[in-house]
């Protein structure tokens, strides 16, 4: 286990944010972190549990403990003629996992392939990308409390998922650290290729329609609209897709006939937060040190050398031109910390 003081963040953030942690804790195991958690004497400091941290924006020094999960392994637990449960550590890399799952052709998990941080962050956060959320694949998340260091298992139905909502960002927020993640993948062949341009895009190559292929042609994609944090500070799409009320939209249609929707059901419409910031000027604007990525305007980036203070300020001026002209209210995806 690491255990290390006034350690520096820059490395454990994709944003690229030099603050510094008072502690810096990192496990290797369920009993690691159950020791810390019911021995450790410095416990009564502010605790926040951290995983590849490309959905955080440190807004200054933490004045508490980060702890950081390096629990790894990937294990069959269970499996049928037609699919395969899968327990994740949660400090496996997500993307890892991805690959794993696509190398042993289980299907469920391809959609969502690059998309940063590690395992226990996803059940957290239920990331999700072209028509798949990780809510759609997770059979339970295993939990310690960080009260008493005892153990619990959320159902799939327990985790009470939502569009990038979890129990563990709600009234559990801060209660339980993710120590395993178990997954069922299809051992059938179940794709989705209508979301974006994923089908355009394997129809161009005339490629045949398998994971691989998927998986490769879905990177490509990524890549060529966001960002590498490892190049330019980002934490890959800073706003979450506004559902509106199906009646708000149709007057929005009435101005913008071409805007895209998507059908959520309950009587909600999810708008692209892209789309309108683009409509608004932003695609490629600086102020300052922070910037609206010129590729894909639902990502900010940090041009180099940017603080917390002015991605806040670019994100704040972004969330105002778009309630001015489309009278939606967009929410930062990205914790800000």
């Amino acid at each position: 286990m690491k255990d290390l003081k006034n350690y520096s963040l820059l490395a454990n953030n994709t944003f690229g944010i030099d603050v510094r942690a008072s502690r810096f804790v990192e496990y290797d195991s369920e009993e690691e972190l159950r020791h810390f958690l019911t021995e450790d004497t410095g416990l009564h400091a502010p605790l926040l549990s951290i995983g590849g941290g490309s959905n955080l924006l440190f807004t200054a020094d933490f004045p508490g403990v980060v702890l950081h999960s390096a629990i790894k392994g990937m294990e069959v637990v269970r499996e049928t003629e037609e699919w395969v449960e899968i327990r994740v550590g949660a400090g496996e890399v997500w993307d890892d996992f991805v690959a794993f799952s696509v190398s042993n052709h289980w299907y469920g998990a391809e959609n969502l392939s690059i998309i940063p941080g590690e395992v226990g962050a996803s059940a957290v956060q239920n990331i999700g990308a072209y028509g798949t959320e990780v809510k759609d694949l997770i059979v339970e998340v295993e939990t310690l409390c960080v009260a008493d260091g005892t153990s619990r298992r959320f159902t799939n139905a327990e985790c009470q998922y939502a569009y990038r909502k979890s129990i563990f960002k709600g009234e559990l927020k801060g209660k339980y650290v993710v120590t395993y993640v178990t997954y069922r993948l299809s051992k059938l062949p179940v794709y989705r290729l209508d979301y974006g341009n994923i089908r355009d895009e394997l129809q161009k190559e005339g490629c045949e329609v398998n994971l691989e292929n998927l998986r490769r042609v879905i990177i490509r994609i990524r890549e060529a609209k966001l960002p590498d944090p490892a190049v330019i500070g980002n934490a890959g799409s800073f706003f979450m897709n506004p559902i509106i009320p199906v009646s708000q939209f149709h007057e929005l249609q009435k101005q913008y006939p071409e805007i895209p929707n998507y059908p959520m059901g309950e009587g909600g419409i999810k708008v692209p937060a892209g789309w309108m910031i683009e409509r608004c000027g932003w695609k490629g604007r600086a102020l300052g040190r922070a910037a609206v990525h010129d590729k894909q305007a639902l990502v900010l980036i940090n041009r180099g050398g940017a603080t917390a203070d002015e991605i806040v300020h670019l994100s704040q001026e972004v969330v105002k031109s778009v309630k001015e002209k489309f009278g939606v209210t967009i929410c930062p995806e990205v914790n800000f910390i």
